[in-house]
């Protein structure tokens, strides 16, 4: 799990120090579930700036009615304050009552950007307007209107910076319509995770050397390429089922299977082989070395200190060689 934030400095920063104790643990205090139900108890409101000045505004209309006895002031002042009432009234309705439900977000690489959905439902017969849904304090908001008794999609994004399994961060919903007098709110500590793969290495060198399989077989024919890549030139009266396609959609060249050299040795993508000293580097290329293997469509196997995946391939080996690179 990511460790919490760093709070403000005590001594340089007090205000703002005693600000995020607080905001840790209130939130700390909000359940974790991935549908929520927003209910006067969850639900919170204050004015805004314009809010704040329409209210001193107000305060002088009525003085100013009293000191001078106007009627007509008296009018006017009343008539503005009941708008703004009627208008703190439905901007706390535009959120009351609505339900949130999180899409669990897919893995994804560390570094990148990712993307989960959330969906805003709405079950009363009026349509709500101005919704705004957020990463807490993170200040990027992506906004929609909710039809009468329908649903809206919402996309929202956060940026993990390190590897591993990470819950989804806390997010925010408000609103300020219709006057944007007050502000309505809310908190949502969601309870998916998202699994975050090592960031694959840039420009990584070619694939290790292949190691002969159990049998006996000697690796003077794979030492001598240099690196396992399981392909070899298209031979007229090669099978098409061994042409690998999406070398040929990028390079416009004709590759086929080498399954000769599969037969005789295995693809082994073990960390000593990285020549790296830094753990973080290591898993990279790594992950760099699998995606490369999974392109190729060749059989790769994954070797971490403690943990050994036997050669295959396909969608399914690659998540499992990905999501040990993750938790490694």
């Amino acid at each position: 799990m990511p460790a919490a934030p760093a709070l403000p400095n005590p001594l340089t920063h007090p205000v703002a120090h005693v600000q995020g104790r607080f905001r840790r643990w209130w939130q700390l205090r909000l359940p974790l579930t991935d549908t929520l139900t927003l209910t006067q108890r969850n639900v919170y409101i204050l004015p805004t700036r314009p809010g704040f000045m329409l209210g001193a505004t107000l305060l002088v209309l009525l003085v100013a009615s009293i000191n001078y006895q106007l009627n007509l002031g008296y009018l006017l002042t009343f008539l503005l304050a009941g708008s703004t009432v009627v208008g703190m009234h439905v901007c706390h309705g535009t959120l009351r009552g609505l339900t949130l439900h999180l899409i669990a977000p897919n893995n994804h690489f560390a570094l990148e950007t990712a993307y989960f959905d959330v969906k805003l439902i709405n079950g009363r017969r009026r349509p709500r307007y101005a919704i705004g849904l957020s990463v807490l304090g993170t200040g990027h908001w992506s906004w929609t209107d909710v039809a009468a008794q329908g649903e809206a999609l919402v996309q929202v994004a956060f940026r993990p910076d390190k590897r591993g399994r990470h819950r989804v961060p806390a997010l925010t919903a408000e609103t300020r319509f219709p006057l944007g007098t007050f502000r309505v709110w809310t908190v949502w500590r969601p309870a998916a995770e998202v699994l975050v793969y090592p960031a694959p290495e840039p420009s990584p060198p070619p694939l290790p050397p292949g190691e002969p399989r159990s049998g006996g077989a000697t690796a003077a024919s794979a030492q001598s390429t240099g690196d396992f890549d399981g392909v070899r030139a298209y031979r007229r009266g090669d099978p098409m089922k061994l042409v690998v396609w999406k070398k040929f959609a990028k390079a416009d060249e004709l590759i086929s299977r080498d399954t000769q050299q599969a037969q005789r040795y295995e693809l082994w993508l073990d960390a000593a082989q990285t020549g790296l000293p830094e753990t973080e580097a290591r898993l990279s290329r790594l992950c760099a070395w699998v995606l490369a293997a999974d392109r190729l469509g060749v059989d790769y196997g994954l070797r971490l200190p403690g943990l050994e995946i036997k050669p295959a391939c396909g969608a399914a080996h690659r998540m499992a060689c990905l999501e040990a690179l993750a938790s490694c």
